[in-house]
């Protein structure tokens, strides 16, 4: 059996990131650049006031304050989208307002708050440094710097800075494609009629939604009943995608088809269990250039091993440059008991305090337990070997969802 890190390092390497293609920018949320950006505009793309008040020369000035105020005529005004005002001559203030342009000439504003005009004089009680309340050309970005790199991923701060450049399209890593194929006699659709010993389809929904949150576009085969010729028919349907997932039968049973449908399709398989509990009877092997994942029939094994092992390899193929949000330390909320023998995956929710993450174990942790599911932050890594938690003990968790910055490389559970 694997080792979760070895699992996610044999894995991780085999889903290789997508092709380019061009979206425009409002479809482009989400993505990942396919090549670095610099800046074909300096931002602020003129000088201008970061404040209403009055735009002044410096030497102007040089000595104003409460108890001496200087006072000087006021000439025009300048508001945003009103053009470029005229150079203020010396000895002159001109009226401005915030992200109007600096006339020519001006190096400073002076806040309305501390100006009295009357009758055409400004009486200005503070003496500014130059650059005072003023957003310089280009200090925020200059003309050919790097304004993004390959794999950032487009959020809406990014939407921002890129329509501010003028960008209409962006090339970015097209999406993966994943096929999504249930098999199992017990299993019936949602909204089908309820029949005795039948079981609602909940991973093929769940799957695809998770499919979702990881950049991939999921594509949901027909569910398969226990018939290896069927199952190899729709498997090599399923081939045409850029990943396949399978769930259920992938365990020992006289109805479990998936390790000889594999075979029967030339599935090259990696390995076959990882030693983790929920998820143990987890399949990865690989057709061609096809990433195939046989995840357990069920539901909450099916999610924890897709979260862990499967959506880092779909963010990288989506052009990630850190797909795995790899461990955070956490810190029990309460004492805990379980039985020893395999690595847990803690379903958690996550509350960050003073003293770092605390971590509270939701009392479902059956592998079947849908409820389970609902609100998890983290995966508490609860090593084998221990049985007994003590409340405040130091644990690494898997947080669920991306963190920037955290990758495979940080794994050092067992």
């Amino acid at each position: 059996m694997q080792s979760i890190p070895d699992a996610i390092a044999l894995m991780l390497p085999c889903f290789s990131p997508r092709s380019a293609e061009r979206v425009v920018l409002h479809d482009a949320l989400g993505r990942h650049l396919s090549q670095s950006l610099d800046a074909r505009a300096c931002l602020p793309a003129f000088s201008n006031s970061a404040m209403d008040g009055y735009a002044v020369r410096n030497a102007d000035l040089r000595g104003a304050s409460e108890s001496a105020p200087v006072r000087l005529p006021r000439r025009g005004e300048s508001r945003a989208g009103g053009g470029l005002p005229e150079a203020l001559e010396e000895g002159a203030v001109m009226r401005i307002f915030t992200g109007a342009p600096m006339p020519e000439g001006a190096d400073a504003v002076v806040a309305q708050e501390d100006t009295t005009e009357a009758d055409g004089v400004v009486e200005l009680r503070v003496s500014p440094s130059p650059g005072r309340h003023v957003r310089a050309r280009a200090s925020d970005l200059a003309l050919g710097a790097g304004l993004l790199p390959a794999g950032a991923r487009i959020g809406s701060g990014e939407i921002a800075l890129l329509a501010s450049q003028g960008l209409v399209e962006l090339s970015v890593h097209r999406r993966p494609v994943v096929a999504i194929l249930s098999t199992g006699d017990e299993l019936r659709d949602p909204g089908e009629e309820d029949a005795p010993g039948t079981l609602v389809n909940s991973n093929a929904p769940m799957l695809a939604a998770a499919v979702r949150e990881a950049g991939g576009v999921p594509r949901v085969l027909p569910r398969c009943a226990d018939d290896a010729d069927v199952i190899e028919a729709t498997l090599r349907q399923a081939l045409e995608a850029d990943v396949v997932l399978t769930t259920g039968g992938v365990s020992v049973g006289e109805y479990d088809f998936l390790h000889e449908v594999f075979d029967r399709v030339g599935v090259e398989t990696h390995f076959w269990k990882i030693a983790v509990k929920p998820g143990k009877p987890v399949r990865f092997g690989m057709a061609g250039d096809v990433p195939v994942v046989g995840l357990p029939g069920n539901p909450v094994s099916a999610w924890v091993t897709f979260q862990v092992f499967v959506a880092p390899g779909l963010a990288r193929m989506a052009g990630s440059l850190a797909p795995h949000p790899g461990p955070l330390p956490v810190r029990l909320a309460h004492a805990f008991e379980r039985h020893p023998g395999r690595t847990e995956l803690a379903r958690a929710h996550l509350v960050l305090g003073e003293a770092g993450y605390q971590a509270t174990l939701l009392s479902l942790q059956g592998s079947g337990s849908l409820p389970s599911l609902v609100n998890v932050d983290a995966l508490v890594v609860l090593p084998a070997e221990v049985g007994s938690f003590a409340q405040g003990e130091r644990l690494w968790a898997l947080p669920v969802g991306n963190l920037p910055g955290r990758t495979v490389s940080h794994f050092t559970i067992g």
